[in-house]
């Protein structure tokens, strides 16, 4: 997600750094390099220059020329900026008596069903009891996925084969009353485009249970597309917020910068990933500091708390401490990594140096070295993963023949883990103990 725009503007903000003292020129030629890096990532034109006209006022008046650090104040006044046209966020609406509705509507492809199940899980870890409903009967198996998710999360999931949608939607909401459900949560159906034949469909849902939210799925994939579709369902029924799907498929991203400012329809989610946990709320503050390479430190605490397991975290601190760190142990900090999701999405939410650091590498190497280094781990005995000391040269051509890497390959893990072992023994000589855990797994 937007890794090719973070690209380009930290290489704009590098070279204004190494100006020191900025002139109107300087900023001129700045604001040239980030309307192009803008553009180039799919951001709308008007939005574009509107943005680049409010940083350059800001960036030529005496905000930047009296400031101590002008390239940072740039930078600063870039975030501000950026944060405005994001917009304000604007949480789910779930006032009035229960059971309340939540209509998801959307092109077909767009990720509805997956994104219906997603914030299922969203809700009911906040203490809401959801059920979903399944208004989409066009749809080949759309019922039988949105089922499927639904046992997974166990979750309930209401649907009447051969009813009309509106008629269903409105039994659907005497149900939730009935089983004393919080929320509830309407995959509705899409279609290839934007017809009359969806759009009436969609308002007679609406008239039926009156949602307090209408939730635009969007596919950030489409681009500029993806404003032409919020227009059109904007047009047809009252929309009060959206969801981008598919975030880490684009290095762009420029949709998501553009479409607030040019419908008015709030950004409420964003989806991060296939997996049911790859949903986050939008945070126009924390996005603007990961497109500018800022990082998201709050996301990665919020990840890390939600997903790792702290007496373990704390355990595994107090053992390399005293110097008892193994390999069994590394092999459990794999795991935990593992647990708080794709790692390219990791990388990028890392803040400052180690978030420079972390753009050099690569997220697909990164994730194929970590399944590398897990299958080594796997095929090792208990003892050996417990005593490293006793892997001479036969066990390792037996561990890589057992994990279908190679004798290099495991020669590489335990390079990796003698620096880790490394590491850790300075940070204690240098009395860093507090905090450890939470590096662990890093």
């Amino acid at each position: 997600m937007f890794e090719t725009l973070t690209e380009r503007l930290n290489d704009v903000f590098s070279q204004l750094q190494r100006r020191g003292k900025l002139s109107e020129r300087d900023v001129d030629k700045a604001m040239r390099e980030v309307r192009l890096a803008l553009l180039e990532a799919d951001v709308n034109y008007k939005v574009v220059k509107d943005f680049v006209a409010r940083v350059r006022e800001r960036a030529v008046g005496h905000e930047v020329s009296r400031a101590l650090n002008p390239a940072q104040q740039v930078i600063k006044i870039v975030h501000e900026e950026l944060i405005k046209t994001l917009g304000e966020p604007a949480p789910l609406d779930l006032s009035g008596p229960k059971p309340r509705s939540i209509m998801l509507v959307g092109l077909q492809g767009s990720g509805k069903t997956t994104t219906a199940a997603k914030l299922a899980r969203y809700l009911k870890r906040k203490g809401e009891r959801v059920m979903l409903v399944g208004a989409d009967p066009y749809r080949p198996a759309a019922v039988q996925q949105l089922q499927t998710l639904g046992e997974q999360l166990k979750v309930p999931v209401f649907y009447e084969e051969g009813t009309p949608p509106p008629k269903l939607a409105r039994k659907a909401v005497e149900r939730g009353r009935a089983g004393g459900f919080s929320v509830l949560i309407f995959d509705t159906a899409g279609r290839s485009q934007l017809d009359q034949e969806l759009m009436d469909e969609i308002k007679a849902i609406a008239e039926g249970i009156h949602p307090n939210e209408v939730l635009l799925v969007v596919d950030a994939m489409i681009g500029q597309e993806a404003i032409a579709v919020a227009e059109g369902f904007r047009d047809a029924v009252p929309l009060t917020g959206l969801i981008f799907t598919k975030m880490d498929g684009d290095a762009r991203g420029g949709a998501a910068i553009s479409i607030r400012s040019v419908t008015g329809v709030p950004i409420k989610f964003l989806g991060t990933s296939e997996k049911l946990d790859g949903l986050e709320a939008y945070d126009p503050s924390r996005l603007a500091s990961r497109i500018l390479g800022m990082g998201d430190i709050i996301g990665l605490i919020e990840r890390a708390e939600e997903n790792l397991d702290e007496e373990e975290a704390a355990r595994q601190a107090e053992r390399l401490l005293k110097g008892e760190f193994t390999l069994e142990d590394f092999a459990n900090s794999l795991r935990q990594i593992r647990k708080l999701g794709p790692f390219g999405q990791l990388l990028e939410m890392l803040p400052g140096q180690l978030g420079a650091a972390a753009r050099q590498v690569s997220p697909q190497e990164a994730e194929k070295q970590l399944k590398v280094f897990e299958a080594i781990l796997n095929s090792m005995t208990p003892e050996e993963r417990r005593k490293p000391e006793i892997l001479n040269a036969s066990r390792r051509r037996r561990i890589a023949r057992g994990s279908g890497t190679t004798v290099q390959d495991v020669n590489q893990l335990m390079k990796r883990y003698r620096e880790m072992r490394r590491l850790m023994k300075t940070l204690k000589k240098s009395g860093l103990r507090g905090g450890l855990g939470g590096l662990l797994p890093f």
